[in-house]
């Protein structure tokens, strides 16, 4: 006698949701993301600048909690990390044009952030699964820091600061892609093993 399916809490969202409170938070960082772009290039540094950005930055750990409190969903495993993405990277951007950070580091960045996302993709598509690993949280708050230090008025004359924190999330970011390439294929290893199972792990 086939079961029947147990019905979700009533502050819980299925997988399949999409108007959650953890989206919301998401699409309202996205939304607010230009007016952050045009504040970096009328000034670079300024507390303006970036009480918004550590607004924004510390956001990202709130729809993580709601997702978590109300139930996570696949639209939110997609959203999440692109919010993450196009604010990191669309604000090292506006600080490259700015002439606070150098192109080639923002560059390396954004090349593994695209391949990994590419690659990610593909993953999800052959219905592997990869589970999440500490070092991409990691990565992710060494590049927020190194925007937050390159927007403080406090390290304006001291360039350093923000520069250091750059190449120091150039290399967490490099390793943290090495390591979910890693496991992409340890899990490739075991699709013939076991079912198919999507699991949009942060990279």
């Amino acid at each position: 006698m086939r079961q029947a399916p147990v019905p979700l809490p009533e502050d819980r969202y299925g997988p399949s949701a999409l108007l959650t409170p953890a989206n919301a938070v998401t699409v309202v960082r996205l939304v607010l993301s230009p007016a952050l772009l045009v504040l970096i290039l009328r000034d670079p540094s300024s507390w303006t600048a970036v009480s918004m950005w550590i607004a924004l930055a510390v956001t990202d750990g709130v729809d993580g909690h709601l997702a978590r409190r109300f139930g996570t969903t696949r639209s939110g495993a997609f959203l999440d990390p692109l919010a993450d993405k196009v604010l990191v990277l669309s604000a090292m951007f506006a600080l490259v044009a700015a002439e606070r950070f150098w192109v080639l580091p923002v560059g390396l960045i954004a090349a593994r952030e695209l391949a990994m996302s590419l690659y990610r993709t593909r993953l999800g598509r052959m219905g592997l699964a990869v589970p999440a690993r500490t070092l991409a949280k990691v990565k992710t708050t060494a590049q927020e820091a190194a925007v937050g230090f390159a927007l403080l008025p406090l390290t304006v004359d001291h360039p350093w600061v923000a520069v250091t924190a750059l190449w120091c999330a150039v290399a967490l970011t490099l390793a943290s892609g090495a390591q979910y390439l890693f496991d992409g294929r340890s899990a490739a290893t075991t699709l013939g093993h076991r079912g198919p199972a999507i699991a949009l792990a942060e990279d």
